[in-house]
């Protein structure tokens, strides 16, 4: 999920976005981790395979980014401002004051988030984290709101287990080789190329359900002024789904090429979001947008519940996914 964030800071960059103008193609759209996670396999599925066309829009490239307010500020400095951010960032911009609107829901599982640590380490379970030192990427980052969700789910204290911020994943697990820790946050592909190094405490998709963790975001003036070019994006996106659970081998050899990943690396990738279908055609459910609200509540990015009427707008769903709560 990759969707990794710092969500105050994204907010206030994001703002300052309203004077930005950038030279970008117009049919660019910005995603969120472009190239890092799967966030964007719809995106790269529905390029290659000319759906995007079918739709009606002839999408040309994809701007990418680290996730937060880099990819906000890539949608609104864009010809074409749409794109897909974590719910966290789409709702800092909203606090911000900037006019915008979640049109379709991107992906809703944290199947790809788990915690590993070394082969011959006592801990075999979260509850044998109590009084011991973990490793997450940064303070109020998905890794740690994750695993807070993840304590509470048990009834596990989060006084109780010390985090200690690494600053990215890599640096975590060299802490946990170090014996610094005795686990650390991990998320896919690195959790798969690096299987045979450490054990799985938990994957955190076995233990949360599933949420909303990224959606499409524009301007209310751009979807206003262009509502045939938005439902055209949104329409090609849906075809990149259909076509990921139809054909998952298809998706993989996509993914692949972009991500540079091994063959076998970037099957097992996909397959493991195939299950918890990963990848959402567009429709808004209230219930898995609250779930990840009250994960940002644990770590202090949401003090209140969202009134999503303020800020959905279902109106560019194929007619089908309108009819869906």
């Amino acid at each position: 999920m990759t969707g990794f964030f710092g969500i105050r800071q994204f907010a206030a960059a994001a703002v300052a976005v309203m004077s930005l103008q950038a030279p970008v193609r117009a049919e660019e759209i910005s995603v969120t981790q472009w190239g890092a996670s799967l966030y964007g396999a719809p995106y790269a599925v529905s390029m290659e395979k000319g759906l995007f066309k079918q739709a009606g829009i002839d999408i040309t490239g994809i701007i990418g980014s680290g996730g937060g307010g880099t990819t906000v500020r890539n949608i609104l400095a864009s010809a074409t401002p749409y794109g897909e951010v974590a719910v966290s960032a789409a709702l800092a911009a909203k606090a911000q004051g900037l006019d915008l609107i979640i049109v379709n829901t991107g992906t809703r599982s944290v199947a790809e988030a788990s915690m590993v640590t070394m082969p011959n380490s006592e801990v075999k379970s979260v509850e044998d984290l109590v009084g011991k030192k973990i490793a997450i990427t940064s303070p109020k980052s998905v890794s740690e709101m994750l695993f807070l969700m993840v304590l509470k789910e048990k009834g596990i204290d989060q006084s109780k287990v010390q985090r200690v911020a690494a600053g990215g994943y890599v640096p975590a697990l060299t802490m946990l080789e170090q014996g610094a820790i005795v686990g650390s946050v991990l998320i896919e592909p690195l959790s798969i190329i690096r299987k045979d190094k450490y054990r799985t405490v938990y994957k955190a998709g076995d233990i949360l359900k599933p949420m909303t963790t990224s959606v499409g975001i524009t301007t209310r003036k751009f979807a206003q002024e262009n509502p045939d070019k938005l439902k055209a994006i949104i329409a090609g996106r849906r075809a990149g789904v259909q076509a990921i659970y139809k054909d998952p081998a298809e998706t993989a050899k996509i993914i692949e090429k972009l991500y540079k990943l091994e063959p076998a690396v970037a099957k097992e990738a996909v397959d493991n979001m195939i299950g918890p279908k990963m990848w959402s055609e567009g429709e808004f459910n209230v219930t898995e947008l609250n779930r990840m609200v009250e994960g940002l509540k644990l770590i202090g990015e949401v003090k209140n519940d969202v009134d999503w009427s303020t800020i959905l707008d279902k109106s560019f769903l194929p007619a089908d996914l309108q009819a869906k709560q």
